[in-house]
C-alpha cells in the first residue's frame, strides 16, 4: 500500500488548483485523471476578476492574460433588431477585468504550473472506491493500487465516485432545453466588435423559442456559439446513467451545417461559420451537494454543485471552493490547525454554491440582473467579489460592523504603497504571499511598542505561519520598529480599508479578512487566531 498526505481525483481545473496550492505549501499530494489526454473543448471560457486576484496569488496570471482577450460586454438583438447592450467594466478598485480563455487553455497553464512545482498527474487511473476512518482514507485506484492518504478530494466532476460514496445528496433538477456547442471562427460582414458576445434571439408573444449566443474567445473572429439542438441531434442523444443530465454528451456531434442553420435564422449580420474545432451536445442541471465532505473526504466544483452556465460562475466557483479548501488541509496535515478548521469549508461554501445555483437558474430563464436596477452591484456580483464569510465559525466579528470592509468580506487592494529600497509605487496585493496569512497593523503616530506587541502576538498565535507587516501612514513616525514598513504614500490603503491607528486587518491565503479591527488588542487578535491555529 502506498500512502500520501492527500488524494486528489480529477485533474480538471479544481483538481488542478487543488494539487498546486497543497504542492506550493509543501503538502506531498497526488492527482489522478481516468482520461489518457486532457479534455480540448472550451466547456468554460470566463475567468471572473475574483478568480483573476486567485490566479495573481497561484503565479499563473501573466500566463493566463498572454493567452486570453478581455471580456467587455454583450450585445442583446430580439427578432433582428437589436435591443441593448450590457457593458461589463469592472470598478476602479477591482485590478482586474472580465477574461474570455477556453477551459483548456486554463488548465494548460495550470498543468504547467504544477509540473513547474515537481508534480504531474497520473493520466489513465482514476478512483474505484475507498472507505475511511478517523484517521485517513483507503482508496483503490482503477489499476488495483490502494493508497492510504489522510484526506481525499473529490474534483471528479457531476458524476463524482466520491460524492456519491460519501452517499451526499444532489437534489435540484434539469431543463428540458439542450443546446448544442462549437467553437468556430466567422467569415463575411462581421462588424461586431472585439470583446463583445452576442446574444440573439427570436421569440413569440415574448416567448424566446430560438437562440444563438457567441462568446468571443483568443484568435480572430473566433466564437464559442450555443444554441437549441436540432431534433435530429437531440435524438440521437442518449440519457445518463445516473440520471444526472448535465455535461457533454450525445452519440453524434454538430456538425457546421447545424451550427450555419441557426446562424442563418439568427445572426445579426451574413456570416459563414468555419473551421469548427470542437462540438457537442450540452445538457444542463441544477444540483447541490447536501454536504461538501464528510469525516475526510471532500467534494468541490461540479462534484458538488453544477447549474446553468449563464454568467460563467461555475469553474470560478469551484477554483475559489479549492481555493478556501487547500490551505486549510494543508493546516490540517502538518498539525496546526485548529479544531473545527476543516469544517469551516462546508460552512463557508456551500452557502456560496446555494446562491450561485438558485442565481444561474434565475439569469437563465430571466437574463442577468432582470429586474435589477444597481449595475456596480450586479458586476461586482457577477464578477464573485461580493462573496462574504462574515457568519463563518472562523471569521472574528466585528466590534463596528458598520464599518468596512469587515471581517469576512474579500480584502481589497490598494495602490500607491511606498518602502525602502523599492523605487516607486506598488499595490497591495503583490506582497501577500497567498500561502500563508497577512497581519497587517496600520500606524498613524502612536507607541510603535504596542504595535510591535501585537506582531509578536500574532507570530506566536500563528507559530511563525503569518507574515506581519507594519502599514504607516506617509507622515508616520515608526522610529525603528522591528518589522517590515510598508508606507501607505497615497493614502490609499487608510481609504481602502477605513484604517486608524492599531487597526489590525488579518487577510487569509484565499484573500479574505478574518480580522479587522480598528482599535485591536492583542488578547483579540488572538482568540481570532486560536479558531484558525492550534491553540
Amino acid at each position: 500500500m502506498s500512502t500520501t498526505e492527500v488524494l486528489i481525483a480529477g485533474a480538471g481545473p479544481i483538481g488542478l488548483t487543488t494539487a498546486i496550492e497543497l504542492t506550493r505549501r509543501g503538502i506531498d499530494c497526488r492527482i489522478i485523471d481516468p482520461l489518457l489526454e486532457p479534455p480540448q473543448y472550451a466547456k468554460a471560457v470566463g475567468i471572473q476578476p475574483r478568480t483573476a486576484e486567485v490566479f495573481e496569488g497561484m503565479g499563473v496570471l501573466n500566463q493566463v492574460l498572454d493567452a486570453a482577450i478581455q471580456m467587455r460586454g454583450q450585445v442583446v438583438f430580439v427578432n433582428g433588431v437589436r435591443v441593448g447592450e450590457m457593458e461589463i467594466a469592472t470598478p476602479k478598485d477591482v485590478p482586474f477585468g472580465f477574461i474570455s480563455l477556453p477551459q483548456y487553455e486554463t488548465e494548460r497553464i495550470l498543468r504547467d504550473a504544477l509540473s513547474s512545482h515537481g508534480k504531474n498527474i497520473e493520466r489513465g487511473v482514476g478512483l474505484a472506491s475507498f472507505t475511511q476512518d478517523d484517521d485517513g482514507v483507503d482508496a483503490v485506484l482503477s489499476d488495483g493500487e490502494t493508497v492510504r492518504a489522510q484526506y481525499l478530494v473529490g474534483c471528479d466532476g457531476a458524476h463524482s465516485i466520491v460524492r456519491k460514496t460519501l452517499g451526499l445528496t444532489f437534489e435540484g433538477g434539469a431543463f428540458e432545453e439542450s443546446y448544442m456547442l462549437g467553437d468556430v471562427e466567422v467569415d463575411g460582414d462581421w462588424s461586431q466588435p472585439r470583446g463583445w458576445g452576442i446574444r440573439s434571439m427570436h421569440q413569440t408573444d415574448g416567448v424566446t423559442d430560438d437562440l444563438l449566443v457567441c462568446i468571443p474567445l483568443p484568435g480572430r473572429r473566433r466564437y464559442r456559439m450555443s444554441m437549441l439542438v436540432p431534433d435530429d441531434l437531440l435524438a440521437a442523444s442518449k440519457p445518463a446513467a445516473d440520471k444526472i443530465e448535465h455535461g457533454f454528451g450525445g452519440a453524434k456531434k454538430p456538425e457546421l451545417h447545424h451550427i450555419q442553420a441557426v446562424v442563418d435564422r439568427l445572426s445579426p449580420e451574413p456570416i459563414t461559420a468555419t473551421n469548427l474545432r470542437w462540438s457537442s451536445v450540452f445538457r444542463i442541471s441544477h444540483r447541490i451537494a447536501g454536504s461538501y465532505s464528510r469525516g475526510r473526504a471532500f467534494v468541490a466544483g461540479d462534484a458538488a454543485h453544477i447549474h446553468p452556465p449563464t454568467g460563467a460562475q461555475g469553474m470560478n466557483t469551484g477554483i475559489q471552493d479549492a481555493h478556501n479548501l487547500a490551505w486549510k488541509l494543508a493546516l490540517a496535515v502538518t498539525g496546526n490547525a485548529a479544531d473545527g478548521l476543516l469544517a469551516s469549508y462546508d460552512a463557508e461554501r456551500r452557502p456560496v454554491g446555494e446562491e450561485v445555483v438558485g442565481r444561474t437558474v434565475r439569469a437563465a430563464r430571466e437574463g442577468i440582473g432582470a429586474g435589477e436596477s444597481d449595475p456596480d452591484y450586479i458586476i461586482r456580483r457577477e464578477a464573485q467579489l461580493l462573496i462574504d464569510y462574515s457568519d463563518s465559525p472562523i471569521v472574528a466579528k466585528s466590534t463596528a460592523a458598520e464599518v468596512l470592509p469587515r471581517a469576512g468580506s474579500r480584502a481589497p487592494d490598494a495602490v500607491g504603497l511606498t518602502r525602502d529600497m523599492v523605487n516607486g509605487p506598488f499595490r497591495l496585493f503583490p506582497i501577500l504571499g497567498r500561502i500563508r496569512h497577512s497581519v497587517l497593523i496600520y500606524a498613524a503616530g502612536g507607541p510603535v511598542e504596542v504595535l510591535e506587541g501585537l506582531a509578536a502576538a500574532a507570530v506566536t498565535a500563528t507559530h511563525g505561519e503569518a507574515d506581519v507587516y507594519l502599514v504607516a501612514a506617509a507622515n508616520a513616525d515608526v522610529g525603528e520598529a522591528n518589522l517590515p514598513v510598508i508606507r501607505d504614500t497615497d493614502g490609499d490603503f487608510a481609504r481602502m480599508y477605513s484604517a486608524a491607528d492599531r487597526s489590525v486587518f488579518v487577510i487569509r491565503p484565499d484573500g479574505y479578512l478574518g480580522f479587522a479591527e480598528r482599535d485591536a488588542t492583542a488578547e483579540g487578535l488572538v482568540k481570532y487566531l486560536n479558531t484558525t491555529f492550534r491553540a
